[in-house]
């Protein structure tokens, strides 16, 4: 049995922070519900892990056979706040006891209110804005190219390179990678065009001339005046943890303001402090016209939201937004209690502290190891590029050999990039310094014992 103990103020006080292994993973428990998954639940719906939940807090997810892994995935930087978060967990029960659903299209209520208040107060800019609430991170990207086509009265979106917005049949078109999103479910849908980006590990361009080259393309094979919306992550996510070089966001914004043209901002994965800032546009002082999030929003539970300009919002009609779920008041308790987390908390300053104590490990062992092609990220959303040590090639295969024989040693880790050849780190913002060291141990080690 492996544990090593540690803990923090702000971890679930039930589920004491360390790993443990108890069984090899996955465990006789986890074999069984793998067996009955594998008759009830379609074959489409994959899972990184071997392993069945049955408990988690904090940084640490317990498994049904009582092992406890380390959690350096946090549901793909959506517990954020850490899992099982007191304030959430009490926000919730409260609500549950009141109500736990009217739909806010039928009976309103003031938690919704209370939402769109705190992230007019928290996003970009200090100008008037208003919410929407809906369930993921796809619909509210979805709705953030309904009102741009409503308020521009054009047509045409672009979005870049290695882009991922989601699975609906417009976001799946506005993502870059085909499989698994995209193949076999065309047609798409129309009006979506794709433009190059920023890439400095693999294009070797400054900010200003990858600016260039994508302006081109939307210049050319578009016409900036078809265009309403050009959508974009500040750091996209599961293209690979890219984060633009500098000058390349700002000038894509001044761009845009210049043309007539809104940005969308998709900080789904990147907003909430996770990046070291409460969003991730914050580092390049860019304030966009339409701000879309999800995954840290709410402590674990469904709830996405787009927050943007007050005319550009205003200028649907009167039920064009909406959803019966959308700003479900159990979501909107759990929101309000985790951006009091991250705010009363310091989870900025925690992700900071992340960034310099993961990143620090990272570059140290990419200067013995040539497979480590490319350490970079903010915050705790990190990322390291595998290639082949000759060719400089993306090496999917051992990136995925790493990140299982990480899984083995009872460590939650992610992999993503268009190539499949970056591990990705999106630890817990509550996550305690000792815990953390160990999870980034056992990923190093388990490349180390990889031959080539």
């Amino acid at each position: 049995m492996v544990s090593t103990s540690t803990s923090t103020s702000t971890a679930h006080e039930a589920l004491a922070q360390r790993r443990v292994l108890r069984t090899a993973i996955p465990g006789p428990r986890s074999l069984a519900l793998a067996e009955r998954r594998a008759v009830a639940v379609s074959a489409a719906v994959a899972s990184t892990m071997p392993v069945y939940a049955a408990r988690a807090g904090g940084g640490v997810v317990e498994d049904v056979d009582g092992n406890v892994l380390i959690d350096l995935g946090s549901g793909i930087a959506v517990t954020s706040v850490g899992n099982a978060a007191p304030r959430v967990v009490e926000a919730v029960r409260a609500q549950v006891e009141a109500f736990t659903h009217t739909c806010f299209m039928v009976t309103p209520y003031e938690s919704y209110v209370a939402v769109a208040e705190e992230l007019a107060r928290l996003t970009p800019g200090d100008h008037a804005k208003r919410t929407a609430l809906f369930t993921s991170g796809a619909e509210a990207v979805e709705n953030a190219v309904k009102v741009a086509r409503a308020a521009t009265g054009r047509p045409a979106v672009v979005v870049v390179d290695h882009a991922y917005h989601g699975r609906t049949t417009l976001t799946m078109t506005m993502t870059a990678k085909v499989a698994p999103y995209k193949q076999g479910f065309g047609p798409f849908a129309p009006e979506v065009y794709r433009a190059s980006a920023s890439y400095p590990f693999r294009d070797g361009l400054t900010g200003e001339e990858a600016l260039a080259r994508t302006v081109a393309t939307i210049t050319t094979q578009v016409g900036a005046a078809n265009v309403a919306a050009v959508v974009i992550e500040p750091i996209q996510g599961e293209g690979g943890f890219i984060v633009p070089a500098p000058g390349f966001l700002a000038g894509l914004a001044r761009w845009c303001r210049d043309h007539g043209v809104l940005l969308v901002a998709d900080e789904v994965q990147t907003g909430f402090a996770r990046t070291g800032a409460m969003f991730a546009c914050e580092h390049e002082g860019v304030v966009p016209d339409l701000v879309t999030m999800a995954k840290g929003i709410a402590g674990g539970l469904p709830l996405s939201a787009m927050t943007g300009r007050a005319e550009l919002m205003d200028a649907v009609g009167p039920g064009g937004l909406g959803g019966t779920y959308g700003g479900n008041p159990l979501a909107c308790a759990a929101a309000l209690a985790a951006l009091r987390t991250y705010e009363e908390d310091d989870l900025v300053g925690a992700a900071r502290a992340i960034e310099r104590l993961v990143l620090d490990r990272l570059r140290a062992a990419q200067a013995g190891d040539p497979r480590i092609g490319d350490v970079r990220g903010r915050g705790a959303m990190l990322a390291v590029e595998i290639v082949d040590p000759i060719t400089g090639a993306p090496d999917a295969a051992l990136t995925r050999a790493v990140a299982q024989a990480a899984h083995r040693a009872g460590v939650i880790v992610l992999t993503c990039g268009t190539d499949g050849n970056v591990l990705r780190l999106l630890p817990p913002l509550t996550i305690g310094p000792d815990l953390l060291a160990e999870g980034l141990d056992v990923v190093l080690d388990a490349l180390a014992a990889q031959p080539g």
